[in-house]
């Protein structure tokens, strides 16, 4: 094991939870290497520019999932919420969404 990787809140079950079976082990193959290859291929595993952010991608057939995370003490990465991607773009609403989850698990970390 290279990373250690922890859900924050329920926001990535939620989203894990609504998936059907084959989506759910294509996200967690995807964890698995996230979790254990030195070097991570961009394919699965992506900066979002002009953010401290990363997506896991996950893709299914033409269906494209994205899960928002970040490094945290190191080489742990923190996973937040996930979505299941319509176009080219990421929503900035769904970056918005995970810079405020990921404010939320700096003020728990503090308490």
């Amino acid at each position: 094991m290279r990373r250690k990787i922890i859900f924050f809140g329920n926001y990535f079950y939620d989203f894990y939870n609504r998936q059907n079976k084959k989506v759910r082990e294509k996200i967690n193959w995807t964890l698995g290497i996230i979790r254990d290859l030195d070097i991570i291929p961009e394919k699965y595993f992506k900066h979002i520019e002009g953010t401290n952010l990363y997506e896991i991608r996950v893709s299914i057939g033409n269906n494209i999932f994205r899960i928002f995370c970040f490094f945290d003490k190191g080489n742990l990465v923190v996973v937040l919420n996930g979505f299941q991607k319509k176009s080219q773009k990421t929503p900035k609403q769904e970056i918005q969404r995970a810079i405020k989850i990921k404010e939320l698990y700096f003020e728990e970390q503090k308490k």
